[in-house]
């Protein structure tokens, strides 16, 4: 049966080939649109320099332009086009802007006039990783991030065996999300610059001599890393932990090193969870920083630390508030900070006096603001998402929170393409709470016929449903394809108080998964929802809610499409990288002697004797946080049991599908197996 099944499987035409490639978006569609990177105000307010990233499907790969607009709106200008990538934009007080590119063969540093003439290298740093390069207030220092080599590797050890291919490991954290321990740390580096802007000398390492990353490894960036406004204190985050330890431990803290002095102090000492994002007060006097308090939970609220230089003092501005905060800001006359933060799926924008109070929010609407930058005393300017709309600049009124539309980077490509509506429903869960669902509908819905229809699990597990858009679960790809897309803000996620969000740890097979089947029933009581066709799609925590509701789903779905989730929690633990997690959220070890319900009463693995549905499988060999046994284990388990099922693999890919050509196999395999497992016909699906 097994054969059979996947031979019509791959011979058949996909189900989107139903719909017209003109009017709907496609997996290529989607790869071809330019996504909005860094903005960069300029010192006088009025210019925004930005960067987009448009990908070639033949090259599989894709390149990072500098753009030019002005705030008060206009005509945007395209700075750049080298086959290299810029990026890391800074403005010099002098007017002229900045960015790192590999044009010469390795990242360098180079300036250019406003208008985008008269480009000069100004670097010629050894190639050892460079990265977030940020230039001091007064354009008299820069400091920089390079791999430096702290632990010594095999043929180190070894000499006499230089072709030996192995690894000796005495202690955890020897792998991290996609990458080995490879003997080096990210360091932060200190340079002076000449009159003619030219980086004088060498760069002085400021954390010589240690065996730690800066910024935070891996997805920390410039934004871990700060200039006071005199150029002469330099504020960074480190996690400053190995082995054991790290894996055990989200207790980062804000490290300030003197330039003058050499000597280093730990700003957030005695704070035992992640502080992280430091940020100066205009004049110097203060330090904010994102904070949570809880040891080992990453998921905890970002408080807002301001510390005061004077009084030693520090306290959380946003105390007494549920709001976890992100992207903050220092208002002009450091009176005020700006942030952001999600509630009830939507990203917004807020403001709160320095010195702690009335937090007043700016915006409303269904938008999230991703991140933003100051452009005057009153004005800011912001990545907008929704999920019909992707990024675009937009300026902001901090005053009447009044939105101006700055960019419009697809417009061309978007022309004549169709999105389905978007409708905000509340649910009622099992124990009585209202819970926000987004439904998604395919592009010229008629509620007269009936759909085929997912119910999306989200990952995180504490990851919000928002306004923002997905290059892989797109909600609009979905629809086009001809699906109705269920998703539940279910318990766990972000936006919807402390106790929603924080409810999930120990209790993933628990309220969450009920919270899922609460709003695919109601759901499902709308006429248009084809009962006969649904299926049930996720990653990360997603995708073991995939497996999890494979052994308990009654009926409920004819397919399963689960992407790098967790399967077996006993062997999951101990191979997982950041230790803290699974510690934290399955409440304790599968070793302890006494076991928690995480083990006895929500691991997949132990309801795999009820699984009799259709069932893809998606994992990464790099995804080193659900390590890809948990899908090969899967995936055996539908085999050996005779369960239609089909394993995609991807060697060389994370916990994420980041290459172009790998992202699009992804889409088309996706949607080939809802095709052939939901079996959409022309009188029900969507035309």
């Amino acid at each position: 049966m097994n054969k059979h099944f996947l031979t019509a499987l791959a011979l058949l035409p996909l189900a989107a080939a139903a719909q017209n490639p003109t009017t709907v978006l496609t997996p290529e569609k989607l790869w071809q649109l330019g996504r909005l990177g860094e903005m960069q105000v300029s010192p006088d307010g009025k210019t925004v320099a930005y960067t987009v990233t448009r990908y070639s499907l033949a090259d599989n790969k894709g390149n990072a332009d500098i753009y030019l607009v002005p705030v008060a709106g206009g005509t945007a200008k395209k700075l750049t086009d080298t086959p290299s990538s810029e990026n890391t934009l800074n403005w010099r007080p002098d007017g002229k802007l900045t960015f790192l590119s590999g044009e010469s063969g390795t990242d360098q540093l180079y300036v250019m006039n406003a208008d985008g003439s008269g480009k000069q290298q100004l670097s010629s740093f050894p190639d050892e990783g460079l990265g977030n390069l940020k230039y001091a207030p007064k354009g008299n220092f820069i400091l920089y991030t390079q791999d430096v080599k702290v632990t010594p590797d095999t043929q180190d050890l070894f000499p006499d065996l230089p072709k030996a291919d192995a690894k000796i490991i005495d202690d955890l954290n020897y792998r991290h999300w996609t990458a080995w321990d490879d003997h080096k740390a990210s360091h932060v580096f200190f340079q002076p610059l000449g009159g003619d802007g030219k980086p004088q000398g060498y760069g002085k390492d400021i954390m010589a001599g240690e065996k730690f990353d800066a910024p935070l490894m891996p997805s920390g960036g410039a934004e871990q890393l700060a200039f006071s406004p005199d150029g002469y204190r330099i504020a960074y985050t480190s996690r400053k932990l190995t082995g054991k330890a790290e894996a055990e431990s989200t207790n980062s803290d804000i490290y300030l090193y003197d330039v003058r002095t050499g000597k280093t102090e730990n700003l957030s000492e005695g704070l035992p969870g992640y502080d992280t994002e430091p940020v100066f007060s205009p004049d110097g006097s203060k330090i904010t920083w994102l904070s949570m308090a809880k040891p080992g939970f990453e998921a905890d609220r970002n408080a807002i630390i301001v510390h005061d230089f004077a009084t030693k003092k520090r306290q959380d501005a946003t105390t007494g508030s549920e709001l976890s905060g992100a992207n903050v800001r220092w208002s002009a006359d450091g009176k005020s900070l700006y942030f952001v933060s999600v509630v009830a799926g939507a990203e917004q924008l807020y403001e709160v006096p320095a010195k702690g109070g009335k937090i007043r929010q700016i915006t409303k609407g269904a938008q999230n603001y991703n991140a933003f930058e100051l452009a005057g005393k009153n004005t800011v300017v912001a990545n907008r998402t929704t999920l019909s709309a992707f990024a675009d600049m937009v300026r902001i009124d901090l005053k009447t929170g009044k939105e101006t539309p700055l960019t419009t980077i697809n417009q061309a490509d978007l022309a004549g393409i169709k999105m389905g509506k978007v409708e905000d429903r509340r649910v009622t869960t099992t124990d009585g709470k209202q819970m926000q669902v987004y439904v998604i509908y395919p592009p010229d819905f008629d509620p007269a016929k009936k759909y085929p229809t997912l119910l999306y699990c989200q990952g995180g597990p504490q990851s919000p449903i928002t306004q923002s858009q997905s290059y892989r679960w797109n909600f609009q790809l979905m629809a086009a394809n001809g699906y109705i897309v269920v998703a539940p803000n279910r318990r766990g996620l972000p936006g919807f108080g402390r106790e929603w969000n924080d409810q999930i740890s120990g209790d993933w097979g628990g309220q969450p998964i009920r919270d899922y089947l609460s709003a695919i029933d109601k759901i499902s009581e709308e006429p248009y929802v084809d009962k006969d066709r649904r299926g049930c799609v996720g990653a990360s925590y997603g995708g073991y809610s995939v497996y999890f509701l494979a052994g308990k789903h009654e009926g409920r779905f004819k397919t399963f499409i689960a992407h790098a989730g967790l399967y077996n929690l006993t062997s999951w633990y101990p191979s997982t990288e950041e230790m803290f997690f699974a510690k934290h959220d399955m409440s304790g070890a599968p070793w302890d002697a006494t076991l928690h319900k995480s083990y006895t009463d929500f691991n997949p693995q132990l309801f795999a004797k009820n699984w009799d549905t259709p069932m893809l499988v998606i994992h990464g060999g790099k995804d080193f946080r659900v390590p890809e046994g948990q899908g090969m284990e899967a995936f055996g388990t539908a085999q050996l049991r005779g369960i239609p099922s089909r394993f995609l693999y991807f060697p060389n890919e994370g916990h994420w599908i980041l290459k172009p050509q790998n992202a699009v196999l992804w889409q088309r395999v996706f949607f080939d197996w809802l095709g052939r497992t939901l079996k959409p016909d022309s009188d029900k699906a969507a035309k």
